[in-house]
């Protein structure tokens, strides 16, 4: 067996590594996805604020703002599907460096022109068109990210660690967040309202175009994972993995609907939920996400070594079971009260790391190597895009038509319906990597 034929099953590092290379690959994939992330999610932490300067107030609803910049929140995801199919065809095509390295710079790119967006009161609708112009690029990098990361990560594993590393996908998606979170909160604490309002809340965005760069050095160091033979070999078609692996794409699709409800209301949407629902205080809502999500990245490798052990079924169902039957009760239970927030939140990052920490690993085990980055990117993204880009507009729109209520209930359904794919899905533990 050749040196390429033990990366392509997961048993050996990447061609021409060193022994410490492991490290060095973790670290590229990392650091340049906490880098996409923090930019991503900079937007959702601070749309209060850009919902006030972006968008004018409705004089009859007050809710309309937010509503408008949680909307442009799930343009930026519709973009997610295009990103994952283009960038996972570079990823296919000229490699998995070459794919890392396109998406960081777009990632840079968005966050800058996020910084820089003038205000609705300056320039009238340029300044939506100017937001939306940026989350589209980011939406773009964002699709292709995952693909590449995903697949760059557990082809760079060794044998019985593709869970582990796999993990490491979002332990830096949410170190990336946790971050975003952190300046946030650090800002909200430091600064007046009006001076939040008035430039504060383009500090992050600026600061995130600063991380991509340093996400790029850091990406250069990285080895390539992608198979010799196929470096040389016919390229993929842009849609061959729709074509020739149907069946496998649907279940991407059907893996991804419950998680990434269940991630997007728990990391992204449950402070603004706290505040619309329970009246929770804006700057409270920031530091309990912080809380929360730091104990959440400490949770994804224990996650990732357990599945490497026992397998990805069990902590798929334990995951989409216990959100169906408690997400119901654990929403209700939020109040004004810190505590309250914290411990529903907490519990729910348990419960999400089911999910979470194999999600990589289950996707990349899917597909054969010669398409598996695009194979990923797209039904990945385009099911996230209809399920959890839109899932803080849907909630606050249940708030709006006065059933707040059922928006729980809808985060249960999804779960469900995932969890018959988790039935069905085959053990990929085990097995080597399709080459």
């Amino acid at each position: 067996m050749t040196s390429t034929d033990h990366v392509a099953n997961g048993h050996s590092r990447p061609p021409g590594a060193s022994p410490g290379s492991s490290a060095r690959q973790l670290a590229a994939a990392s650091i340049g996805n906490a880098a996409e992330w923090y930019d991503w999610y900079a937007y959702s932490f601070l749309a209060v604020y850009i919902a006030d300067q972006v968008f004018p107030e409705s004089t009859s609803n007050s809710l309309v703002p937010l509503l408008a910049t949680f909307a442009v929140f799930a343009v930026g995801f519709f973009m997610r599907p295009i990103g994952g199919l283009l960038m996972g065809a570079v990823a296919d095509r000229h490699g998995r460096r070459a794919a890392l390295t396109a998406t960081i710079l777009l990632m840079g790119a968005g966050s800058l022109l996020v910084a820089l967006t003038p205000t609705y009161h300056a320039v009238g609708v340029l300044a939506p068109v100017v937001l939306v112009i940026a989350r589209l690029v980011q939406g773009l990098s964002v699709g292709g990210e995952f693909a590449a990361s995903t697949t760059f990560l557990v082809e760079s594993a060794g044998p019985g660690r593709r869970g582990l590393f796999s993990s490491f996908q979002y332990v830096s998606t949410t170190i990336g967040q946790l971050i975003a979170s952190g300046v946030a909160a650090l800002l909200v604490l430091l600064l007046t309202n009006d001076r939040m309002n008035e430039w504060g809340w383009r500090v992050p965005f600026l600061i995130g175009a600063l991380f991509s760069l340093v996400g790029l050095w850091i990406r250069r160091g990285a080895h390539e994972t992608r198979p010799a033979e196929q470096r040389s070999g016919p390229r993929p078609g842009l849609f061959e993995a729709l074509r020739c692996h149907p069946r496998e794409s649907l279940l991407i699709c059907g893996i991804t609907a419950g998680g990434t409800i269940a991630y997007y209301t728990w990391t992204t949407y449950l402070p603004t939920y706290a505040q619309v629902n329970a009246n929770f205080d804006k700057g409270d809502a920031l530091v309990v996400s912080t809380i929360s999500l730091a104990f959440f990245a400490l949770l994804q490798p224990l996650g990732g070594m357990l599945s490497d052990r026992i397998g990805r079924k069990p902590l798929l169902l334990f995951f989409a079971l216990g959100f169906a039957a408690l997400v119901v009760p654990l929403l209700d239970s939020v109040t004004d009260a810190f505590a309250s927030l914290l411990l529903v939140q907490c519990a729910g990052m348990v419960l999400l790391t089911g999910y979470t920490s194999v999600a990589a690993a289950v996707n990349a085990e899917i597909f054969p190597a010669r398409v598996r980055a695009a194979g990923i990117g797209f039904p990945y993204s385009l099911t996230v895009a209809l399920f959890g880009g839109t899932a803080p507009y849907v909630g606050t729109w249940f708030k709006e038509a006065g059933h707040a209520g059922g928006f729980p209930w809808y985060v249960a359904g999804l779960c469900l319906v995932s969890a018959c794919f988790y039935l069905v899905l085959p053990e990929t533990a085990k097995g080597p990597l399709k080459g």
